[in-house]
């Protein structure tokens, strides 16, 4: 079983083309998969604004209604995490679609450029 340091010393005997290849393969992929991610997420915080008609920053300022049952609690809670999950992945995907170089290595991944 190869370790980090035996991953690190292989990667750093490569050519600079193919460093740049596989950083551009592996970032088009990770990104594909927060954006799966963002996706799911998305869809889970739209699903209880169409269930309770309001949005969770309209709950924080109003609060829970007084006649709110264990179920909207319980979905309270987990609509959190689906928004909070759901910022975190839209700040991320922000801060690399930031960067030029990635934006590009990533279309010329997906082209099957090499």
């Amino acid at each position: 079983m190869e370790t980090n340091n035996d991953i690190e010393k292989l990667f750093n005997s490569l050519a600079s083309e193919e460093k740049t290849s596989i950083l551009t393969h592996g970032m088009a992929f990770y990104m594909s998969a927060i954006k799966k991610r963002l996706f799911l997420a998305q869809s889970k915080v739209h699903g209880f604004e169409e269930k309770y008609h309001t949005t969770i920053e309209k709950l924080e300022i109003n609060g829970l209604p007084d006649d709110a049952g264990f179920e909207m609690h319980e979905d309270y809670i987990m609509w959190h995490h689906w928004n909070d999950i759901s910022n975190r992945l839209e700040n991320r995907i922000k801060n690399y679609q930031g960067s030029e170089m990635i934006e590009l290595s990533i279309a010329e991944a997906l082209n099957g450029s090499d």
